[in-house]
């Protein structure tokens, strides 16, 4: 029987590790860095092949940040260690590009509130409805998200956003959701739960002060359509 291909056994001009060390990770392809990921291929393929059938599979980078262990899996050569190792990878990525301190961050206008979670939720599969607490000087105090799945106003009740508010010691509230089809246009819906939440923040004394909705790379400010 055969024995793996690893990346060990390649010239050492073409080993990923290899370049990485001598041009930098932001240098390298992403078959490379797949390459290093997986460590090997099998006798019968070298693991750049495999590394290029993992790409070809997912149509690139953009659906395998959404892989499963059973996608992954499903690929001949993939067991579950190097699933793992790729799963590891792409939540690690994730994690730091929407990581933000929450000490500094501070909402100016409805763009702050944007970039502050549009890496995160451009992305998301299902609707997800987010709250930012804020404190007197407009600071992120607190994010959370309160809800997942079609939003109606049944789902988002005030009574769960506002006791968070009161929990936290807010004194002011930016809420946000995601449209997975990332076209952020408003639906009526959305313009209704607004209005409610608006008015029960004025009659508890905390202010919602913008609603946006979330596309891919793109938002809509309920304020500034004039809904608050």
């Amino acid at each position: 029987m055969g024995k793996p291909i690893f990346i060990r056994d390649l010239p050492t001009e073409d080993r990923p590790r290899e370049r990485l060390l001598k041009y930098g990770a932001d240098k390298l392809s992403n078959q490379e860095i797949l390459s290093i990921l997986i460590g090997s291929g099998s006798k019968d393929e070298p693991v750049q092949l495999l590394a290029d059938r993992i790409l070809m599979h997912f149509e690139g980078i953009k659906l395998l940040r959404d892989a499963t262990v059973e996608e992954l899996t499903a690929i001949k050569g993939i067991g579950i260690a190097k699933s793992m190792n790729i799963l590891a990878a792409i939540e690690l990525g994730k994690r730091i590009s929407s990581y933000k301190s929450l000490d500094a961050y501070i909402i100016r206008s409805p763009e702050d509130g944007a970039n502050y979670v549009m890496e995160e939720m451009r992305n998301l599969a299902q609707e997800h409805f987010v709250a930012l607490f804020l404190n007197t000087k407009n600071q992120i105090i607190h994010r959370q998200t309160l809800f997942i799945g079609s939003l109606n106003a049944s789902i988002v009740h005030p009574r769960e956003l506002f006791r968070e508010a009161v929990k936290r010691s807010a004194a002011t509230i930016l809420v946000c959701h995601n449209h997975p089809s990332g076209d952020p246009t408003p639906s009526q819906e959305d313009i209704l739960i607004t209005k409610r939440l608006m008015e029960s923040g004025k009659i508890i004394g905390i202010e919602v002060i913008d609603h946006l909705v979330i596309g891919n790379e793109c938002f809509v400010s309920l304020k500034q359509k004039g809904y608050l």
